[in-house]
């Protein structure tokens, strides 16, 4: 069921990015004649007085067709009302639609999680997970336990930010065989322990836990605590997905590993689902927002790439030759659907199943 859960969730943000587009044509009377969710045979069909709706057997992907695209349609070239007719602003808003439209879903879904579980996000202070031998590690024996948050280090207080696991990490990893001085909150106490890490094989220091961020929930309190924790952790999300965006850009080779096709998007869905229901809701937000930032990408086959297209069209004042266009557009299509098939491909062969029946 959790699987299904986190397969429905990105079927769902398909068919609000698509609606995007079908909306924001129909609403200034450009004609549209398919609405497909999915791709692959057909399962269920409706034909509507000028449109085709259609969901198909495969719920990753989805697609507004317009009349343009079809050789054999009947309605005349010089119609205006043809998406190729109208001007380059009233198409630009059609392609950038779907983009909006997932930014603006993505907001009035994390206003769901806020009001309904609250929110998660980073608390001052490195979480301490586990400790890894309970009886014979340095931590364990200096009384840190399972659970404990180090809130300072040396006088240095950790705060909510990514770079608190590595400024401790690396405190303890330069300090072998002299003392620390941590403070550590265990639930609502706070009290100082010195610890001094051993000497490892690596000629680093370690103190025998594992560190993870100190991720707690929020609740709000009122409508308007609502709206504004929402905000918050909208913004978060969107500036952190950016930066993972110019990462990879600017990093491809050393980041290229960290990218994630649907398998495994759906196996993260999958494992947030079967913990905890309620966190779907971020975790669509964030699948959302980067829907967005992946679309409007100027590249070949995407959203942006279109609005490339345009952008050339509006400065020559006359678009590209056609040929030209569709080449473009067919390469980039075969480029971005073998990139799918590869990580599909690489990301199932290394699902915890896949790895179980080839040990």
């Amino acid at each position: 069921m959790s699987v299904l859960a986190a397969i429905a969730v990105l079927a769902l943000l398909i068919v609000v990015h698509e609606l995007g587009h079908f909306g924001a044509a129909r609403l200034q009377g450009i004609r549209v004649n398919r609405f497909s969710i999915g791709f692959g045979p057909v399962l269920l069909k409706y034909q509507g007085s000028e449109t085709e709706y259609a969901i198909r057997a495969f719920p990753l992907g989805g697609y507004v067709g317009f009349p343009d695209d079809e050789p054999d349609s009947e309605i005349p070239l010089d119609d205006p009302n043809l998406m190729r007719n109208r001007p380059v602003l009233d198409r630009a808003i059609v392609i950038s639609a779907g983009v909006i439209a997932n930014l603006i879903f993505a907001y009035f879904l994390l206003v769901g999680q806020v009001a309904t579980v609250g929110i998660q996000d980073l608390q001052p202070g490195v979480a301490i997970p586990q400790v890894l031998s309970e009886t014979t590690s340095v931590a364990a024996k200096a009384g840190i336990q399972s659970g404990d948050v180090v809130i300072a280090a040396d006088g240095r207080e950790l705060d909510k930010s990514p770079d608190a696991i590595v400024s401790l990490r690396e405190t303890i990893q330069n300090s072998p065989n002299k003392p620390i001085d941590l403070t550590i909150k265990r639930e609502q106490e706070t009290f100082p322990i010195t610890i001094t890490p051993e000497l490892g094989s690596d000629g680093k220091g370690k103190i025998g836990v594992m560190l993870s961020p100190n991720v707690g929930t929020r609740h709000p309190n009122g409508i308007g605590e609502v709206l504004t924790m929402s905000a918050d952790a909208y913004q978060n999300i969107t500036v952190m997905t950016a930066q993972g965006f110019w990462q990879l850009i600017s990093n491809f080779q050393e980041n290229a590993k960290q990218v994630a096709g649907p398998v495994k998007i759906v196996e993260y869905g999958a494992n947030i689902a079967s913990s905890n229901a309620g966190n779907l809701f971020q975790f669509a937000a964030l699948i959302s927002i980067n829907l967005a930032i992946i679309n409007i990408l100027p590249l070949p086959a995407l959203d942006g790439g279109q609005l490339a297209f345009l952008l050339v069209e509006g400065l020559r004042g006359k678009p590209l030759p056609r040929t030209i266009q569709e080449g473009i557009m067919q390469t980039g299509l075969v480029l971005l659907l073998g990139l799918g098939v590869f990580l599909i491909v690489r990301d199932t062969a290394n699902l915890a199943v896949f790895q179980q029946l080839f040990q």
